[in-house]
């Protein structure tokens, strides 16, 4: 398993990269001060399970950054932490293909919650009941909280949970269902008959 860590700034790329080898002891973490050292790393050290990536690099300017990365890898989750406020840049984050925003201003303890969820997103889906098994009981939770209209932080008050946790069982519901949007899940519950009226 290879996480990269793609951060200029190197007290947080080190922090980072400390957190990364505390949730997966075993993997192989690359760290890059910018985004042109990609196709190098990749040759000598393989495609990325995960990406962590700075939104203001040299190399960069506001989501150049994810458009490139998701371009070359469409799969790969990619989380990107950056000093802005997630009102000032998350939503264009997520737009351009970003699984989750995470301020670097949050403790370490919920950073490393968001990122594991992430690296354990494939391997998330342990709560199946038999007679579903394409949705856990939280994702079917969250599909009624969606179409009630709450908002991330309004579902993590009410399920005692921080709200990057709430944007990474979302972006694990998204990948299951194969939807890009809160809307298209609504849809997609109707459609198949997951919500009852």
């Amino acid at each position: 398993m290879s996480l990269y860590v793609i951060d200029d700034h190197p007290l947080m790329r080190d922090a980072v990269v400390m957190l990364l080898r505390r949730l997966r002891p075993g993997a192989n973490v690359v760290e890059l001060d910018r985004l042109g050292g990609m196709d190098a790393a990749v040759k000598q050290h393989g495609a990325p399970d995960l990406i962590c990536l700075d939104l203001k690099l040299p190399d960069t300017t506001g989501t150049s950054g994810i458009h490139e990365l998701k371009r070359m890898f469409p799969d790969t989750p990619l989380a990107v932490l950056s000093a802005s406020p997630a009102a000032d840049a998350e939503e264009q984050c997520i737009e351009a293909g970003a699984d989750i925003y995470i301020e670097k201003s949050s403790g370490g303890q919920e950073i490393g919650n968001a990122i594991r969820a992430l690296i354990n997103a494939d391997g998330g889906f342990e709560e199946l009941t038999p007679a579903d098994n394409k949705l856990s009981k939280r994702q079917k939770q969250l599909i009624v909280m969606l179409d009630r209209g709450l908002s991330n932080r309004e579902i993590a008050d009410e399920l005692g949970i921080s709200e990057h946790t709430v944007k990474v069982h979302l972006w694990r519901l998204f990948r299951r269902l194969g939807v890009k949007s809160r809307t298209q899940t609504i849809h997609y519950a109707r459609v198949h008959g997951m919500l009852s009226n």
